[in-house]
């Protein structure tokens, strides 16, 4: 017998909040997290901006516990820690049911960077610490070790889809009765010279100097992506479980879609047609009929064919429902956090459900004849949402769609 899934608790570090309900707050408040890059100096960077998180870390952990761990764990273990609390997880619970499935697209890079600086001067200076900070499966084996969760516990790597496709295992876990909770989501630190150096000489981030203009999805006039950084944190829960001990529910995950383009390393597929197959396997895993969706979190990166073959993707599976569908990109607050992105977008796809209001995708000013679809330009608006899709689309072609609903007993 399957399982019913629920959401149980929350918890974020992004750009704009240190935590769920500021980050709502301040995406309502339509907040832009993007700022001019302070982690390096980017004198020789034509890419100069991105969203940072301003955090002092040294009051989450000691200098020692600092020195052991990488930037993105640090978030992963701070976010988890808020989701934890939130969803009253104790030491009643069987903790042989809890697992913890994390993503990340490039973990522990801050580290590695580091690291290698050390070895270019001698490999006896290469800390001990260096492999266990540096691999991305390191997260969530110390969200299992501080807390003492023995089920299910390793990292999905699967680029910008990273995060998606662990809510998207997650699920399938306790659907089919594995685990009875899971630690889900992502984490990603990945603002650092070695990164943003390759991701801007492949052409993929934006050069702009205006941050108003800069990570602007489905605007006629993007021209790349804005790095993010940062951790969402979600607590699934079988429905028993949650019933059992009372948990407060958020929402309710229902489906989950994944498929690849098996096309271009960086491209997606014409038309979105890997993006459709991953929306329509998640809408076949509810049994919901594609008109019963009435908001899209879309990965809407502010790429010139990312945001036209998701755009496609969804003419393509909606049809004419495709019109009457509300659509936003976090991104456009709080910039791309990588394998991170789906956690955080998941988050605000679940406040957008509860608050029934729809977040909007900011600085929007000049629309493209292509992308002709309701993107939630610059104002938000009230709606009832009973059914919504995260998107959430990767390099090497990943797509991972999940699929949220409002909870009913």
């Amino acid at each position: 017998m399957f399982q019913r899934v629920v959401v149980t608790g929350l918890g974020t570090v992004n750009p704009i909040s240190e935590d769920v309900e500021g980050f709502w707050e301040n995406l309502i408040s339509y907040k832009n997290g993007i700022n001019t890059i302070s982690h390096f100096d980017t004198t020789h960077y034509k890419t100069k901006i991105a969203a940072e998180v301003n955090l002092d870390l040294s009051t989450f952990f000691n200098k020692k516990e600092l020195n052991k761990i990488d930037r993105f764990t640090s978030f992963a273990l701070i976010a988890a820690d808020q989701a934890i609390n939130d969803a009253n997880i104790n030491d009643k619970l069987d903790k042989n049911r809890i697992g913890v499935i994390l993503g990340s697209g490039i973990g522990g890079i801050n580290t590695l960077e580091r690291q290698h600086l050390r070895l270019l001067k001698s490999p006896k200076r290469v800390s001990p610490y260096f492999v266990p900070s540096m691999i991305s499966d390191i997260a969530p084996g110390h969200i299992s070790i501080k807390y003492g969760f023995k089920g299910t516990n390793f990292s999905v790597v699967s680029a910008c889809a990273s995060s998606n496709h662990a809510i998207g295992m997650a699920f399938k876990s306790i659907k089919y009765n594995e685990s009875d909770i899971i630690v889900t989501g992502g984490s990603e630190a990945g603002i650092t010279p070695l990164s943003i150096a390759g991701f801007m000489n492949m052409k993929a981030l934006s050069t702009e100097s205006d941050i108003n203009n800069a990570s602007i999805p489905f605007d006629l006039n993007r021209n790349g992506f804005v790095m993010g950084e940062g951790s969402g944190i979600l607590i699934l829960e079988s429905l028993e479980s949650a019933l059992k001990r009372n948990a407060k529910i958020y929402a309710e995950i229902t489906g989950y879609g994944s498929s690849a383009d098996a096309y271009h390393l960086t491209s997606p597929a014409p038309n979105g047609e890997g993006a459709k197959r991953a929306m329509s396997m998640a809408l076949n895993e509810a049994n919901i009929k594609p008109d019963d969706i009435d908001y899209i979190n879309a990965h809407g990166t502010s790429t010139y064919y990312n945001d036209l073959h998701e755009t496609q993707a969804i003419k393509s599976l909606f049809k004419k429902h495709a019109y009457n569908l509300s659509i936003s990109s976090t991104k456009s607050n709080i910039g791309h956090l990588l394998g991170a992105s789906g956690a955080v977008e998941a988050i605000a796809t679940i406040k957008s459900i509860n608050n029934s209001f729809i977040t909007p995708t900011i600085n929007y000013k000049t629309k493209d004849p292509q992308c002709d679809l309701d993107y939630t330009p610059n104002k938000g608006k009230e709606k009832n949402i009973q059914h919504a899709i995260s998107n959430n689309f990767g390099f090497g072609g990943h797509n991972a769609s999940i699929l949220i609903s409002k909870f009913v007993k």
